[in-house]
């Protein structure tokens, strides 16, 4: 005889699977088994001649650059400081035997910098554009807080946003009349993570993942695949992380790995142990989001007061002195 318990426990036993289903295994193939086994499902090269990455003299950037450059993609790269691109392109060009483009862009400028850019790339055949540029605090803060609130909000919001729709606006138009393309937009594992003390740049990482979500199901119908990069910590200027662990990776191997999730999932950390980070930290808030929340302010009011401290020491330091750069550029 049928037990109302036995339906109850086979109910549960169905959703259960289910659940894993949808899911448990489809997580463990994008983050694991896809980028591992497979790597990358697309043909880079033949989406377009070449790479267009903003950001490109340092950290993430920088390693995009060369890990499409060795993918035999030329590569453009656009970025703040002339003297540093033109480094970097000369060690891409005799390092992985492509050709380099330059374009000296300060992202927290006007709407010149993307006339400017508009104009050297018309009739370029960009296959993949990497938006990487962005700008964070030099130290978490509380919003009230901020140095040079206006200034700072303003340049944040045209580096971190205003980029990104911007350059897609340039670039894409020639991907839809070709019928191929790949946009790249390196967001951050903040934006779907508590991050008290980086409200404004975790709000504006936010947007460029939400972008890239509904930018991705327009233009499907035109064969372009449009990726959000949620990455964690990584060991670049920007992040201040010095050296490279298992969990803080370098920028190289972070960009090798997310290239590698190209063609099976739209949202990515994009290095494996960023998609543990984010599962730990998305269970803990999900069994106590009080707790959760707790841990996340304590840890970013820590490296606040460190900073101030070490701040503190600096301005007794000789004039010459120098600081830190928030910006990827």
């Amino acid at each position: 005889m049928v037990t109302t318990s036995s339906v109850l426990g086979g109910t549960s036993a169905v959703l259960v699977s289910l659940i894993l289903l949808r899911k448990v295994f489809p997580w463990i193939y994008q983050n694991l088994i896809g980028p591992k086994v497979f790597g990358c499902r697309i043909n880079l090269k033949k989406t377009g001649e070449w790479a267009l990455i903003t950001g490109a003299t340092d950290g993430i950037g920088k390693a995009y650059a060369y890990a499409l450059a060795r993918r035999g993609l030329n590569v453009i790269l656009v970025s703040r400081t002339l003297s540093k691109l033109e480094d970097v392109a000369k060690e891409i060009e005799t390092e992985c035997k492509v050709r380099t483009m330059v374009i000296a862009a300060d992202f927290t400028g006007g709407a010149e910098i993307y006339e400017k850019i508009r104009q050297q790339i018309e009739n370029m055949e960009i296959g993949v554009l990497v938006n990487n540029v962005g700008m964070s605090y030099a130290n978490p803060e509380y919003l009230l807080e901020l140095p040079e609130y206006e200034k700072l909000v303003k340049n944040l919001l045209s580096c971190n946003i205003l980029s990104v729709t911007r350059m897609c606006q340039l670039v894409m138009p020639g991907m839809v009349k070709r019928h191929s393309g790949v946009v790249i937009n390196i967001s951050s594992l903040s934006a779907v993570i508590p991050a008290p003390l980086l409200t404004l740049y975790s709000a504006s990482k936010a947007f460029m993942d939400k972008f890239s979500e509904d930018l991705a199901s327009e233009y499907a119908k035109h064969n372009i695949v449009v990726q959000s990069v949620l990455p964690g910590p990584v060991a670049t200027n920007m992040s201040k992380i010095r050296k490279s662990t298992w969990m803080a990776c370098s920028a190289k191997v972070f960009a090798n790995s997310a290239i590698n999730t190209l063609g099976h999932t739209r949202k990515t950390t994009g290095y494996f142990p960023h998609a543990l980070l984010e599962l730990s930290i998305n269970i803990l808030s999900f069994l106590s989001p009080r707790l959760a929340e707790k841990i996340t302010i304590n840890t970013m009011q820590n490296i606040r007061a460190r900073a101030m401290k070490k701040s503190t020491t600096r301005s007794a330091a000789p004039a010459n002195d120098t600081t830190e750069l928030t910006t990827s550029s």
